[in-house]
């Protein structure tokens, strides 16, 4: 599934992209490479975002502590 993506780079981001390209790596590739990390980063963010509300959430951490509770009996040990 190609698209085609067009931008128009500001004097910070045509810099970034002389220097990601000043090897002979394409911009497209640069771009992807780009767009796949940020997404990645993203994703860490809301994750780290989503654990520091449910720690911070004291029914969940009550429920939480119940649990480690209730497996405790079934310890081997």
């Amino acid at each position: 599934m190609a698209m085609t993506i067009t931008f128009r780079p500001d004097d910070d981001t045509r810099l970034a992209l002389e220097e990601l390209t000043a090897d002979g790596t394409p911009v497209s590739r640069v771009v992807r490479d780009a767009l796949v990390e940020a997404a990645a980063r993203h994703v860490k963010v809301r994750l780290r975002t989503e654990a520091q509300t449910l720690a911070a959430d004291p029914d969940d951490c009550a429920e939480a502590a119940q649990v480690l509770r209730d497996m405790e009996s079934l310890r081997a040990w």
